[in-house]
Parts: C-alpha cells; structure tokens; sequence
C-alpha cells in the first residue's frame, strides 16, 4: 500500500472518531471498531486507572458511564486528534503473520484531554470489514501530560546568567529538601525503584529512596555468578539513560550492577543506603500521611510521607519442605544463595528445578567440573531458545529509534488480545524455529508445555511471563545443550517423597545421592512478602495479588492504584518499568494536584 494510502485512511478514520469524540456520541465512537473483537486500551485518559475492554458493548458501557454528570466520554473530552507523523510510529502496514492473516494500517496519534486538562497519545490498528469499512482492531489511548506540569526534559545546570549555587550545592541542597520531607519514599532501589525515583523527578516530586543493601546494584550483584540478563539490551534499556554502545547483547549481572550505581549518580537520585523499614507503616487518613519507621544505617529515623511505593522485586525465596532436610549432611540452599560452584568439582549436584535459574546453574556447576549434575522437574517448561527470542525481541525500527518508541507501540496491544493470537496458532511459528532444540530436549526426557494449564491454550513465554512473572519458563543459553549431549541429566520428580543423609528419595522409590542440593524452586507471591512488611489490617484491604493478570488483561495493582491510598506497587521487566513509571507518576502528581 502507498504511503499516501496509509495516511489518507488514517486520517480520515481519525477525522471521523475525534468528531465522536468530541460531540460525547458514545454510539457513534463505539461504531468505528470492529463489531466482534475489537478492543480499547486506556490508560489514565477516561479514568485514573489502566482499563481493557474488549468489543463494542463493554467499549460503549465503560465510556457511558456517569463521572460528575457527564457521560465519561463527554466529561474527558478527548479532541483535537491530529496523526503523529514525524515518529518511528507514522502510519504504516500492519500486518501479523499467523492463521488469522491480519493485514491492515496502523499509527499514531496525539490528542487533547479536556478533563483534567492533558496531552495524549494514542494508536490504532485499522482493518477493512466485510463491507470495505476501515475499523479499529485495537485503539490506544494513553495520557502523556498533565498541561502546566509536563515532565522537564532537561536539568537547568551549567552556564546560565545569575547562577547562585554550583551544581553541588544545588544537589545537596535538592537532597537536604526531599530527606526533610518526601513526598514519596520508594522502597527498593533496583531498577524499577530507580527508573520510578528518576521520573518523579523529572515530574517535580520530591522522591526519597530507601535500600536495604549497602550498594545500589547490589540486588544484582548478589546473585549467582554465571547469571545474565536472558533478553536483549536495547530492550532492557534504563529510562533517560541507554547503555554504551560497547556493552554486550547480553549483560553480564555484575556490569549491570554497576550501570544501576552510576545511573542513580548520574540521574541525581535522593538514595538511603543500608536502609529498610523498622516497624509496621501507619496510614492516617485525616492527614493522606504515612508514618514509616525507617532503620537508616545505625540510626531510626521517621518520615511522614504522602505516597508509598514499593519496589521490592520478587517475593522471598520459595523454599519447600520435605521431610529429613536436616538430616541430609550435604549443601542445602535456594539458588539465590547459589555462590561458588568451583567448591562442588568432582561431587554429584541435584538442582531442583528447571526453570531459568535452574539452568543457569546446572551449566556453572557442568563448567566448573561437578562430576554429576542432575536437574529434577516438577513440572512441564516453557523452553525458548535464546536465538528465538532475540528474533522475536527484535525492533521492528531502524538501529537508532529510541526504544521509548517500542515501549509506545508494544503497550498499545491489549495483552488479551496477544495472548488469543497466541492460542489461535500463533506459538506455532516460534516452536517450529526451535524444533530441533525440542525434539532433543524430549528424547532426553525433558517434558515441554507452552499452556498455563492443559486444555487452555497455547500461550508462550508472554503468556507465562504476565501470570506467573515467568516462572515455568527457560530462555535457553545453553542448558539445553548440556540436556540432549546428556551432561545433564534429567529426574522427573514431581513426587519428592523425602531427604535423608544422602541425597533426595522419590515417591516411586527412587532416589538421587547427591553432594549438593539447589532449591531453584522461584519465589513466594509478592503478598506474602507484602504482609510481613505491611501487617494484616492493611494487606487485608488489598486484592489478593500483585501481578498477574486481572479479568481485563491488564496486570494487578502494579503502577496502577493498589486498593489502598497512599500505597503502590512498581516492578516488573525493565520495559514494564521503563514505561509505565511515566503512569505512576502521573497518578501521584494528579493526587497531589487533588485533581485525580
């Protein structure tokens, strides 16, 4: 299709919908999606929340809604759309590979939010009907900025006529102002706690970071040797702050570690190293205040802020029980404490586990002389090659385009809407790119799966990645190999029936005498984790579960408003954080505004 094709019908659908739009005719917006299947994601745009709905009639009863009177489309009054032409994400083809054979035209665009008065940005994904009518599979609506608080792009030091301070003494003076009074104390100083305290920044809120280790990269830095991110690097790229171009495809945990310190120097983040929560935080809600007790090196210090967000990574480490652990005269410990494999040459090693630490560490102790390396697994993996991966991580842009551009279109897609794709034969393509790697691995008795649960459908590693934080999952770098060659072996071992002195027992009997035991058995569910650090009469207030995905397909209580005032939860993948660090502070900043 021409390029002036795309863009005629691009303008012309928009042209029609922002006329519905800005009348409040919510039959008529609703008119200009697909009858069956076509789906609207908002983001902070109709409401303070992220929303999926999927098909007309969910579309029409969301954006008919009363707010303040008005129907909720009257009331935002999205106007003034205009196509965003001079970005990676211009109108183009759209077409999916896959047995649905999507083929269509796709964009972005930008917009005008009356109430609360605000920039947006959207895009669409148009396909023709049977009558040859242009309709919206997807619709994208995304706040960008509250007008007259538009996040500065830029730091004011250097040259400039009437300096009073030097860069220094602004800093400390900054820093000296957010320890006396934070708006919001951030608890976690890993990547998402980090790319959060940089955008609230750059918002204007006085963000106060607290982190337990006395390092920040630490969190990284700790954990077993041979580990790297399994993804890409352009793709976990830190919000302002891309890698050098030096860095390797795939960081090592270390250089990564050492990135997270300089980048919170570098981004002039307000940092309390050694510092964790001493005591259960109190809500008062005649003041929207939280009193938090914080253990600050030697010292206990009281801070009274506004906003409570945690960004404390995954839950605490999962450790099983089976009967006799402590009659095993072996090493016994969780892959989080996994250190120093070199001291295990020539002994029998039992990783239990097969996930991607679980690989991870099978391959450090076959390359460090373990005379026997044995992986037992539970349950069936979702195995993708990391080769595989990279070709479906790939950017669809040109090397240069600034990844916030893919963070836009990959956010735009309704994950219900990837995850059907998925189960309609769309995991088909990237099976058949790994299929020598899965006939090797299921000879050597390795169980594969790409479902959640048998009969429900076919969903790869995006699927497992949103509902279970990828646990289930190996991207594979290697392990696989030492799987088929046989240098690891495999114990189907759902059914651990007990340890004795010498190793683990099976409940059909059998048994694996081993030297070392690894426990790569994932993590507890973040609530449980949150509920020691909350304490019961707050947890009990809200929903069950942080992360995974709620009935609409967007991930529970993360960025987003958590069921208690005052509180958040930020983690995730480097993407998820990347982008929708933009969100949390846009809900925090609204708040303060006492707009939201």
């Amino acid at each position: 299709m021409a390029s002036e094709d795309l863009y005629a019908i691009s303008a012309d659908w928009l042209k029609s919908i922002e006329v519905a739009s800005s009348t409040g005719d919510a039959t008529s917006f609703v008119s200009h999606f697909f009858r069956m299947g076509g789906s609207e994601v908002d983001l902070l745009c109709f409401s303070w929340n992220f929303r999926t709905l999927s098909g007309p009639e969910k579309i029409r009863g969301f954006l008919s809604e009363v707010v303040d009177g008005k129907p909720r489309l009257e009331h935002s009054g999205l106007r003034n759309f205009k196509l965003d032409d001079h970005t990676a994400n211009a109108p183009s083809p759209l077409q999916m590979p896959g047995p649905q054979d999507i083929k269509g035209v796709q964009g972005a665009f930008t917009f005008i939010i009356t109430k609360p008065a605000a920039l947006g940005r959207g895009f669409f994904r148009l396909m023709q009907d049977a009558d040859g009518k242009w309709k919206a599979l997807t619709l994208f609506t995304n706040m960008q900025d509250l007008v007259g608080h538009e996040e500065s792009s830029a730091d004011q030091h250097g040259l400039y006529e009437g300096r009073k301070m030097t860069w220094e003494e602004d800093v400390d003076a900054r820093f000296r102002a957010i320890e006396a009074d934070p708006t919001v104390l951030i608890v976690g100083g890993g990547q998402a706690g980090l790319m959060s305290a940089a955008r609230l920044r750059r918002l204007g809120i006085r963000a106060l970071v607290i982190e337990k280790n006395a390092r920040v990269g630490d969190s990284w830095r700790q954990r077993y040797p041979n580990l790297t991110l399994h993804t890409p690097t352009y793709h976990n790229s830190m919000l302002y702050s891309p890698y050098p171009t030096t860095f390797p495809e795939y960081i090592p945990k270390g250089k990564l570690a050492n990135f997270l310190d300089s980048y919170a120097v570098d981004q002039e983040l307000c940092i309390w190293l050694s510092s964790s929560i001493a005591s259960t935080p109190v809500y008062d809600s005649s003041s929207a205040r939280w009193t938090v007790e914080i253990q600050h090196g030697d010292q206990k210090v009281f801070l009274k802020p506004k906003h409570l967000v945690l960004a404390t990574g995954y839950g605490s480490p999962r450790i099983h029980t089976w009967n006799g652990m402590d009659e095993f005269q072996g090493a016994l410990y969780h892959s989080d404490f996994h250190k120093d494999a070199e001291r295990f040459r020539g002994k029998r090693v039992v990783v239990v586990g097969a996930g991607n630490a679980g690989a991870d560490i099978c391959e450090d102790f076959v390359a460090h002389g373990a005379t026997e390396v044995t992986m037992v697994q539970r349950n069936a993996t979702c195995v993708v090659s990391s080769t595989t991966a990279e070709k479906s991580f790939k950017s669809p842009f040109p090397d240069g385009t600034p990844v916030e551009e893919l963070d836009f279109r990959m956010n735009s897609m309704p994950m219900a809407f990837i995850l059907q794709l998925k189960i309609s034969g769309g995991i088909e393509h990237t099976k058949m790119l790994d299929k020598e790697l899965h006939d090797g691995l299921r000879k050597a008795g390795f169980n594969l799966t790409w479902e959640l649960s048998p009969g429900s459908g076919e969903v790869g590693v995006d699927g497992f990645v949103f509902s279970r934080r990828a646990s289930g999952t190996m991207l594979d770098v290697g392990c696989g190999k030492l799987i088929i060659e046989g240098r690891v072996k495999i114990k189907q071992g759902q059914d651990i029936s007990h340890l004795d002195k010498d190793g683990i027992t099976f409940k059909d009997g059998s048994k694996l005498s081993a030297d070392a035991i690894v426990l790569a058995t994932g993590y507890e569910p973040i609530m449980k984790t949150m509920r020691a650090l909350l304490g019961n009469e707050i947890t009990d207030q809200l929903p069950p579960e942080v992360w995974g995905l709620d009935s609409e397909g967007e991930v529970n209580q993360t960025y987003r408003p958590s069921g208690h005032p005052g509180l958040w939860f930020a983690n995730g993948t480097f993407g998820i954080s990347r982008f929708f660090s933009k969100h949390l502070g846009l809900q925090i900043l609204a708040r303060e505004l006492g707009i939201a």
